[in-house]
């Protein structure tokens, strides 16, 4: 667990730079540079940059982009929903994280997709701990999901982390009958992404930026957590 935190704790630092940037007119690539600049200023690297070819040191997915989408010079506008997605490698081992924030005036719509996904993070959080099902996740998430009428993307998943970006265990966020049950030191992310319509994505020529099918906005929210002897830690929060 100590071998992480440093990792998690600039990922969180460097969120929250990205976060107070968000403003109209501000662009998402200013956003990646100030950040980039952050976690090498910690002695740190940007996980994303290069990894499998990604150009940029953090994911920008504005609207309904559900995911990985790439830093570039448009310019954030007032009623803007944006996800910055951070991960960051230092001393070893990886942190990752990322959130919600809203440009300007967000409509009604766009803030409660937010806050329910915010939500639905929280509580799937709060259920985990040594020998629980890991996928009570899913299950957690998609009976409080449910009656919202939101979608929960499937397409997707939280994953292990540790000395690798991406490890099992795999961890899905809508009901599942995967096997396996947390164990003390297992270390993963959950992070679910809710749309306002269907949850099926579309990739763009990039190879990276994911769209909703039907254009309908998107909303994520991730911590890095690991399992202890008596619950849970969230390294990033």
């Amino acid at each position: 667990i100590n071998a992480m935190r440093p990792a998690s704790t600039i990922a969180r630092d460097a969120l929250a730079l990205g976060g107070r940037m968000v403003r109209a007119g501000t662009t998402t690539e200013a956003i990646d540079n100030e950040i980039h600049k952050y976690i090498i200023s910690q002695g740190a690297y940007p996980s994303c940059l290069n990894y499998m070819g990604f150009p940029k040191s953090v994911c920008t997915s504005v609207n309904n982009v559900i995911a990985h989408g790439i830093p570039d010079t448009r310019e954030l506008i007032a009623g803007d929903i944006i996800n910055i997605d951070v991960t960051v490698y230092k001393d070893g081992f990886h942190g990752d994280t990322s959130a919600m924030f809203g440009v300007g005036k967000v409509d009604s719509l766009g803030v409660k997709l937010m806050d329910a996904t915010r939500e639905s993070l929280e509580l799937a959080i709060d259920m985990c701990g040594p020998g629980v099902p890991i996928s009570r996740i899913g299950e957690t998430i998609e009976s409080f999901v449910g009656p919202l009428g939101y979608s929960i993307s499937v397409q997707l998943t939280g994953h292990g982390v540790g000395r690798s970006f991406h490890q099992n265990p795999l961890i899905y966020h809508h009901a599942n009958e995967e096997p396996g049950e947390m164990l003390p030191g297992m270390a993963f992310t959950i992070e679910p992404i809710l749309c306002q319509g269907v949850p099926d994505g579309i990739q763009w020529p990039d190879g990276w930026t994911i769209v909703t099918e039907d254009g309908g906005r998107s909303a994520q929210f991730e911590h890095t957590i690991v399992i202890t002897e008596t619950g849970v830690d969230v390294l990033t929060a």
